[in-house]
């Protein structure tokens, strides 16, 4: 009995001992956990509202805490939950104590730092959430060390450094997470060890490579996004053969390329794919068509070939589908309209023509996005799409739709964002303003007219972007404007508004971007008030109202706009005084745009406080004094403009200085001093212009430093010794000009290495010797201009010198060359040669001359023949001369309606056109000759012997003719759009910058078939807009060939009395009547310059010795903003730098087509191709 009760007491005393000690134990532990996330709690720098500072307390038990769960077993914490609580601070090592955590979920904090690698003891951890915050460094290897990790979440974590292999040791993973980070190199092909993987989500990082082969045998992958990296190769052909629960697969914005596997519908639980934007060719797989479960399919942005596949309209549960740039032709695809799912409809950048089907709303009820942007789509838009009542979006720029915007559009309650940029829209109807719900309304580059109601704020509460510039809107801007309270940009740019702006607009407490150039705005107070008034908008980042009337003075209010502003642009606009020393206060600003303006007197210190500034363009004002010193103190500025002023004293040496500087353009001011050697340290700049000043003293050596520079010019200076021999290592030279100064010694022979040089000028300086036969070399130098200097010796014939012609080379001192220099000949023998050898000489070249008088004279007799019965043989091969069937003077009568003025379509020089319609509903052109006018016979002619021999799409066709006694008339192909001339000065009609360019590729696509397709090139001789005609198409056809010539090759030219129209003659046509195929390259530029500039070559601003030619040059290329058609300014901020570089290079071969001398004019071969790749490059899509 005694064992009995000793036992019994034993096991008790075991029992409590035991007992006490798993409580004290446990006691232990909870308080290891506690003191972990005291720990952390300490690590915060930011806790928001203090949420964690007040309630994770240890006078609370942990269990307690906000954001942490304890397990109900052993009460210690197994779950972290603090994710979007704005908490920033690092992790300490102490978590690594939580020993019981299997969640750990942080996700949208601040948290920076490393993570440390006492993580690596949670081996129970099973979700790690470390999204969204900034850590650094590259992602640890201890997660590898977590044996029971299933979801693994670093998405924007700022990690770096590559996906390491080790990662597919975590064997159980089931997502993983690394969007958004900045991770390169490869996928890692041990990602295929991932056997339970369900989510791998890489988006958004740098990756490259092939996408390996082993990912697509995870056949538990449900969810695969790759996209937004630099992948490449193609997608396996069996892709879908081990993934039967993949539902979601995007490769978006890669450089992945091949076809599309035609299998992809063995992922038969596919949902979402999404190609868009890679290089993928071939057809679309028309088995994408079994996907029944696609929801979402973006093939946008490929190279495919071939039709969409209608099998795609099978797709019965489809809300999204993105077509964009797949080359889309003729009305939208039928197959579209089964999809009565679909939501978001994306088929811009194609091909597509005719009209919107009425029954677009009916057959697509559930639409909330409709993208039909840039394409050929025409008539009016339909009143029908009222009755789309989901619709949210709707975008229809840049297509040819014309009338009215239909007053049903007002019947969209939920519509948040209408665009119609760039059709031919003509009024706003006032329906519009009833969408309450309207945000984005864009209707750039119509031809809007009237004015803004005057109630437009407070109709349009939610509206956050008005877009109108480009327009004819007059009136001016209501101040019902400020109660758009939630307005951030607003674009009037390019239309006729007037009166003030009001002072009410600087309520916009949101407003970010606000143009309103080119109007005609004046300013009620000489202060200009709005700009005071503007200072109120703290978030305004870019501020435009150039080309505007405001005669007022810039108020010392100016330097009170906030740091946010980083554009100011005030040209143009007829603004005087000085330029208050307070613009060095706005801070952030990085573009300081005031040129052409009547500023006077110094250009403020203060602008040295501007540390962000990148361009600074004060040129064409009144400014004088020295540069301020402190403009070498802005280290981000790339252009430096302030020509056409009268700044005076030293060009500062410190300019050598700001190696940020790409333009340094101080030309025709009144400097003086030499150039610094300092200039050396530019080695970045492109542009150095110092042209017409007083700056004096020899080149520097250091001025073959500027290994970048493509354009120098020194001219009209003082500058005295020889060129620097330096100078040859400037590879990337095009123009280089030193006329006009008093340099000299020998042309350096380093010049020749100079290969990109195009325009070189050293003109009206004493520079002798010869010149540098080593200069032929120079194969794109196609202007060149040694005059007035003391040159001596041969001059080159070889390279470029072939087509140079005496005007290069005149008053120098003694060069020989070519009878075409107009030069004496170079001496090619010696005096002292026998008597014999003279006579043999001369008997030689009296033969000779014999020779060459025969074959003239044989010749002579062997083409008047060929020309007076037919055109060469080869000709007619290629085009068969079949001269268009005449028809009765009495059916053409009954065509024109008695040629009635009603059918007049134009009065030319030599007789008129009249539309005409046949009997069998053929519509044409008719053109009759007036007989009256004595070139009306010849004229006649001509159009019959030139155009008969002619097959071309850009030609306007001859359908007939009819000729008696009475009436001379060629029936010509109808062209419904008239003429180039009447859509660039028509009040109602505009053509966007990619439609102008198309034009002039077709124009110059039928001149270089005129010169170069042809046995016996055709010039036109009289190339302007009006003669220029538009089909239905809006594609260009050349006519008007009544003064057109034939000559016996490219370069010859023949004489001729008869004069094309003024403006667009060529120098040696007007002054000589020398025509050649160069005339039309004239003509050609000039109209390229009339085409982007709208403005004619006789227009009134041309007097005085002004030309459009001369305007053009001295704008270019950096004022080109102040001459080009002001509706191309009217691009928002991302794509205003394109549109001016685009035309910018418009203009550069305008200029080179213009060319005074006709050598140095480019081919319309060339011309034709530098066009087409302008094209290629700005606008992809054609």
């Amino acid at each position: 009995m005694m064992d009995r009760a000793n036992f019994l007491l034993f096991i008790s005393c075991f029992m409590i001992r035991l007992f006490t000690s798993c409580l004290a134990a446990n006691i232990l532990n909870i308080t290891t956990d506690q003191s972990a996330l005291i720990v952390f709690k300490s690590q915060f720098e930011h806790d928001h509202n203090n949420i964690l500072a007040r309630n994770w307390s240890s006078n609370t038990p942990v269990c307690n805490w906000i954001g942490v769960t304890c397990g109900s077993r052993h009460q210690r914490v197994t779950a972290i939950n603090i994710s979007n609580m704005d908490l920033s601070g690092i992790i300490p090592p102490e978590l690594g104590n939580l020993s019981f955590l299997v969640s750990l979920d942080m996700i949208g904090n601040k948290l920076h730092g490393n993570l440390p690698e006492e993580l690596a003891k949670l081996k129970r951890l099973k979700f790690i959430g470390f999204s969204l915050n900034r850590f650094s460094g590259k992602i640890p290897s201890f997660f590898e060390a977590m044996p029971n990790l299933q979801h693994l979440l670093l998405r924007s974590c700022s990690f770096t450094g590559s996906i390491a292999p080790s990662l597919s040791n975590i064997s159980k993973l089931e997502g993983l997470d690394l969007m958004f980070n900045s991770l390169e190199g490869m996928i890692p092909v041990e990602i295929g060890n991932l056997a339970s993987l369900k989510k791998l989500l890489l988006s958004g990082n740098w990756l490259s490579g092939p996408i390996p082969a082993s990912v697509f045998n995870v056949s538990t992958l449900e969810r695969v996004d790759f996209s937004y990296n630099n992948l490449s190769g193609s997608l396996p052909a069996d892709m879908c053969r081990n993934l039967p629960s993949l539902k979601y697969f995007s490769v978006y914005s890669n450089q992945l390329y091949g076809q599309i596997p035609s299998t992809l519908d063995e992922c038969s639980q596919l949902q979402t794919l999404e190609l868009e934007f890679n290089q993928f060719n071939g057809p679309v797989p028309k088995q994408i068509g079994n996907l029944s479960m696609l929801v979402s399919l973006l093939l946008g942005s490929n190279n495919f070939k071939g039709e969409i596949p209608a099998a795609i309209g099978n797709l019965a549960n489809l809300e999204i589908l993105d077509l964009n740039t797949v080359g889309l032709n003729g009305p939208i695809p039928s197959f579209i309209y089964n999809i009565s799912t679909l939501q978001w409809l994306y088929l811009g950048w194609n091909n597509l023509t005719g009209n919107l089907p009425m029954e677009i709303c009916l057959q697509l009820p559930a639409i909330q996005g409709l993208y039909l942007g840039v394409n050929r789509l025409t008539g009016s838009i339909l009143r029908e799409l009222g009755n789309c009542s989901s619709l949210l979006e709707l975008y229809l720029g840049g297509n040819m739709f014309t009338g009215e915007i239909p007053s049903e559009i007002g019947n969209l309650l939920n519509l948040e964002t209408l665009n119609l940029n760039a059709n031919y829209l003509s009024y706003i109807p006032a329906t519009i303003f009833n969408i309450s719900t309207l945000k984005i309304l864009s209707l750039r580059e119509n031809h809007i007219t009237g004015s803004l109601p005057s109630t437009i704020g407070q109709q349009l509460p939610s509206l956050e972007q008005i877009l109108i510039g480009g327009n004819n809107l007059t009136g001016s801007i209501p101040d019902s404007i400020s109660n758009a309270s939630s307005l951030t940009k607003l674009d009037l740019a390019a239309n006729e508004l007037s009166g003030q702006i009001p002072n009410s607009i600087g309520e916009l407490r949101f407003l970010g971007l606000l143009n309103l150039e080119a109007n005609e705005f004046t300013s009620e107070s000489l202060e200009m008030s709005f700009l005071t008034s503007l200072t109120k908008c703290r978030r305004l980042r870019i501020l435009w109202t150039p080309k505007n009337s405001f005669s007022g003075y810039l108020p010392d209010s100016i330097g009170n706009f906030s740091s946010s502003l980083e554009q100011l642009d005030l040209s143009n606009s007829r603004i005087k005084g000085r330029i208050p020393k307070e613009i060095g206060n706005i801070s952030n600003l990085a573009f300081l745009l005031m040129s052409n303006n009547e500023f006077t007197g110094f250009i403020p210190f203060t602008i040295k406080g501007l540390k962000n500034l990148q361009v600074l363009s004060l040129t064409g004002n009144r400014l004088s004094g020295p540069i301020p010193g402190g403009i070498c103190h802005l280290p981000n500025l790339g252009e430096l403009t302030l020509s056409k002023n009268k700044l005076y004293g030293p060009l500062l040496a410190c300019l050598g200085n700001v190696t940020s500087l790409r333009y340094l353009n101080l030309g025709s001011n009144e400097l003086s001093s030499g150039i610094s050697p300092t200039i050396g340290g530019l080695k970045d700049l492109l542009e150095f212009n110092l042209f017409s000043n007083f700056l004096s003293g020899p080149l520097p050596l250091e001025i073959g430093n500027l290994r970048a520079v493509t354009s120098i010019d020194l001219s009209m200076n003082e500058f005295s010794g020889s060129i620097p021999s330096t100078i040859g290592g400037l590879n990337n030279l095009i123009n280089l000009s030193f006329a006009q100064n008093t340099l000299q010694g020998p042309i350096p022979d380093s010049i020749s290495k100079m290969l990109s040089l195009e325009r070189l000028d050293l003109s009206h300086n004493n520079f002798t010797g010869s010149i540098p036969k080593s200069m032929e070399a120079l194969q794109y130098l196609h202007y060149l201009n040694l005059s007035f200097n003391k040159l001596t010796g041969e001059i080159p014939n070889g390279g470029p010198f072939a087509y140079f012609n005496y005007q290069s080379f005149i008053s120098n001192d003694a060069l020989c060359g070519p009878r075409r220099m107009q030069v004496p000949p170079c001496s090619s023998y010696h005096h002292h040669r026998s008597r014999q050898k003279a006579v043999l000489r001369a008997s030689l070249i009296s033969l000779a001359v014999v020779s060459t008088i025969v074959a003239l004279i044989i010749s002579f007799f062997l083409i008047k023949r060929q020309r007076t019965n037919k055109v060469p043989s080869d000709q007619m091969d290629s085009f068969p001369a079949v001269m268009p069937e005449r028809i009765r003077y009495h059916d053409l009568q009954r065509a024109t309606n008695g040629f009635s003025e009603a059918n007049l379509l134009g009065v030319g020089s030599v007789g008129s056109v009249y539309k005409g319609t046949f009997t069998d509903g053929t519509v044409v052109a008719v053109k009759v000759f007036n007989l009256q006018i004595e070139e009306a016979f010849k004229s006649f002619d001509t159009e019959c012997e030139i155009l008969r021999s002619l097959r071309h799409r850009n030609l306007v066709k001859v359908k007939s003719s009819c000729s008696n006694i009475d009436i001379r008339a060629l029936v010509l192909e109808y062209m419904p759009n008239g003429s180039l001339e009447d859509w660039l000065y028509s009040q109602d009609k505009s053509l966007n910058l990619s439609r102008r360019l198309g034009i002039m590729i077709d124009v110059a696509t039928a001149i270089e078939y005129l010169h170069h397709g042809y046995a016996m090139p055709i010039v036109h001789c009289d190339l302007k807009p009006s003669n220029v005609l538009l089909d239905e198409a809006m594609v260009a056809h050349v006519s008007d060939f009544g003064v057109a010539k034939l000559v016996d090759a490219e370069d010859n030219a023949v004489l001729t009395k008869t004069l094309a129209t003024f403006g667009y003659i060529a120098p040696e046509y007007g002054s000589e009547g020398l025509v050649s195929t160069k005339c039309d390259v004239y003509s050609f530029g000039i109209m390229l310059m009339e085409t982007f500039t709208r403005k004619r070559p006789t227009d009134d601003l041309f007097t005085a010795g002004l030309s459009l030619r001369g305007w053009i040059y001295d704008s270019y290329p950096h004022s080109l903003g102040h001459v080009i058609d002001a509706t191309f300014l009217n691009w928002d901020e991302e794509s205003l730098d394109k549109s001016v570089e685009c035309i910018s290079l418009i203009m550069r071969l305008a200029l080179d087509c213009s060319s005074e001398l006709p050598g140095e004019r480019t081919n319309m071969k060339d011309t034709l191709a530098t066009l087409q790749k302008i094209r290629k490059r700005f606008f992809s899509h054609f």
